[in-house]
């Protein structure tokens, strides 16, 4: 089966995990700190902004709690974003409010935005939809005039830039995923981003517990009683650790080339596809933008949709559709009419991309997937 999804692992990454083993520390130490120095790095901010966390996940959660979001707040959030981003709303007590997305590119436009802001909404999340830039540019300009946080669910968007600032950095917080599935991945594992100095400092606070400095053996050197804890505010335990930061920083330095591949497999993909009948491509990505290619989408005539996946599994090709509209999520029960998110669920396939993928598999499912429509579209 050629998968939707994959990871790049190898001896290096091995030989790093290794070394965590050989020095006895495999918890939150110096690893964990040069993985957030490097990745700083890549983003172009200062190391202190960005914390290493357990999920991306997490780091919504904590983006909620560091923002104050409480019972009575409204968030908007694009229907098309994973259950997390919901479910750091809800958490809190807040409302999440969805809003509607641009029907190809399945990211939220300003308008979209705008128009599902009230006097009761404190912040706005969006996604990178599959990796692609979204409108974060104006969207996070609109935030600021109407005084609204902005937290930028950068999941998909480790390499992603937009007019030559990283995905994530727009905003006031940024989240990102390392997770089995992603493009860098560390087993399970985020990164956050804090535009504000004192804010960062309360996240690293909050994501070990709430406390105020180092304890036990850390402390032993500066405080008499190093076991004592000084804990100002509830914390949970949300930090990374050496054995996944090791694993992070080797999939760091190889970002790049997993990054060129999944472009290549997407204009292999762009051409080949180009005159299938009845396919709709992703749109081109605007001029200053660049993606991490997550995921490649194909659109058709909801009547097949279900109908080409099941042809495509059948000969070896797995394909899914991310993200299910969250507004129809029965936990949210929300009342919101979102015509391009419903549209899209119904007629939007994901295929097969990472850099695990050979040149022969992606000729499969190019073959495979003209061959379903081709039969579906003679019917």
């Amino acid at each position: 089966m050629i998968n939707v999804f994959q990871p790049s692992l190898g001896e290096a990454e091995l030989q790093a995990v290794a070394e965590v083993f050989a020095s006895n520390w495999l918890g939150h130490g110096p690893r964990t700190r040069a993985f957030e120095e490097a990745f700083a790095a890549h983003l172009g901010v200062a190391p202190d902004h960005v914390v290493f966390i357990n999920s991306c996940t997490a780091g919504l959660f904590l983006a909620m709690d560091l923002l104050d979001i409480g019972p009575g707040d409204e968030v908007v959030l694009p229907s098309v974003s994973f259950i997390a981003a919901g479910n750091a709303v809800a958490a809190r007590g807040a409302v999440p409010v969805f809003c509607d997305v641009d029907p190809h590119r399945l990211n939220p436009d300003v308008r979209h935005v705008a128009d599902a802001i009230t006097a009761r909404t404190k912040a706005v999340i969006i996604l990178h939809y599959g990796g692609h830039p979204g409108a974060v540019a104006g969207i996070a300009e609109h935030c600021r005039q109407r005084g609204v946080a902005l937290v930028e669910d950068a999941a998909c968007a480790v390499a992603s830039r937009a007019d030559g600032r990283s995905c994530g950095t727009f905003g006031d917080v940024g989240v990102w995923s390392f997770d089995a599935m992603k493009v860098l991945v560390t087993g399970d594992g985020g990164m956050l981003y804090v535009r504000d100095a004192e804010l960062a400092r309360r996240a690293r606070r909050l994501a070990y517990h709430g406390l105020e400095q180092a304890a036990g053996f850390s402390n032993a050197r500066v405080s008499q009683r190093w076991w004592e804890l000084d804990v100002r505010e509830h914390g949970r335990r949300l930090i990374g650790n050496d054995l996944t930061a090791a694993i992070g920083l080797v999939q760091l330095g190889r970002l790049p080339e997993f990054a060129a591949r999944r472009r290549a497999i997407t204009e292999y993909y762009d051409a080949a596809l180009a005159d299938a009948p009845a396919l709709r491509l992703p749109p081109p990505l605007p001029d200053g933008h660049e993606s991490s290619y997550y995921f490649y989408w194909v659109q058709m005539d909801a009547a097949i949709r279900d109908q080409v996946a099941a042809d495509l599994y059948r000969s070896g090709v797995y394909t899914t559709f991310r993200y299910p509209p969250l507004h129809k999520v029965p936990a949210f029960k929300s009342d919101a009419v979102l015509p391009h998110t419903e549209s899209a669920a119904d007629e939007t396939l994901c295929l097969p991309l990472h850099q695990g993928l050979d040149d022969a598999d992606v000729e499969q499912v190019v073959a495979e997937l003209r061959k379903s429509m081709e039969s579906r579209a003679a019917a």
